[in-house]
């Protein structure tokens, strides 16, 4: 698979908090050949619409130490960093997990 962009709602993901504002980036992918070109913005800017048109105020993503380049985009892209939990990866000491969010602007709130 060349591009792929995935987001979780379900309340069995931990990362989740229980909540029910807040959406989870699982996966955005893009081939190598494919960078630099847009892709990852327009992908990420559709997952906040998404986000936003199930009245979410968050966007939440999952990041590794060892990943740099992801790191700065999403922090170029306005998230901030929120949590590191150097103990995440069993197995994987060298890795250290870092959770990014975006709050959402134009959110549509649910009726009622």
């Amino acid at each position: 698979m060349h591009i792929e962009i995935a987001i979780a709602r379900d309340p069995e993901f931990d990362l989740l908090e229980d909540r029910d504002d807040l959406a989870l980036l699982w996966d955005l992918r893009v081939a190598p050949q494919f960078r630099r070109r847009g892709v990852a913005s327009a992908l990420l800017a559709a997952a906040e619409q998404w986000a936003c048109a199930r009245a979410c105020r968050v966007l939440k993503v999952e990041t590794q130490n060892i990943n740099a380049p992801a790191c700065r985009f999403y922090a170029a892209c306005g998230f901030a960093l929120r949590h590191v939990n150097t103990s995440a990866y069993e197995g994987l000491p060298d890795e250290i997990q870092l959770l990014w969010c975006k709050q959402l602007v134009g959110f549509h709130a649910r009726p009622g």
